[in-house]
């Protein structure tokens, strides 16, 4: 299993490191990210609507309703960032000898009884990606998340009390 995020705190913002090294090129990874027939496979609920600077990516909030966040930074094959309500979250691709290096970075505002069933969801997401790109499948989503999120529920109460 991948290590957990490092979670950094500065005072006005939170910050949340996921890192997966893939054997895959970053044009693969790429598509993973911005390709909706792709992203669908790994968190159904998003979409790209206008990828490029100051685009959109819907959320599908499951009721007929729809958020939409704006693309803050696009530089293709490198960087995605884009809001996540108040909050941003940041996709980096970096080429490695064998494959290519993903970095998922959440900027958080605000730091609550959520954040870490969020920060759990994106890490299962990752895990996803580097399944679906070897050919396999994460058949045990929901055990995973759940494994995942008891620990981010530890992790996060702990920088509650530094």
């Amino acid at each position: 299993m991948n290590p957990l995020a490092v979670v950094e705190q500065d005072g006005q913002e939170t910050r949340v490191r996921l890192e997966r090294q893939l054997k895959h090129p970053i044009e693969e990874v790429w598509s993973m990210l911005t390709d909706n027939g792709k992203l669908k496979q790994w968190f159904s609920e998003l979409r790209v609507e206008d990828l490029r600077e100051g685009g959109t990516i819907s959320f599908d909030m499951q009721d007929g309703t729809y958020e939409y966040f704006e693309i803050l930074e696009l530089k293709p094959y490198a960087v995605l960032e884009y809001t996540w309500a108040e909050n941003r979250v940041r996709f980096e691709l970096s080429p490695e000898p064998e494959g290519c290096r993903l970095v998922f970075v959440e900027i958080m505002v605000t730091v609550n009884d959520h954040t870490p069933k969020d920060i759990a969801g994106w890490d299962v997401c990752l895990d996803v990606i580097e399944a679906l790109l070897d050919g396999k499948t994460v058949s045990e989503r929901k055990a995973v998340w759940e494994e995942k999120y008891a620990q981010y529920v530890e992790k996060f109460a702990e920088l509650g009390k530094g």
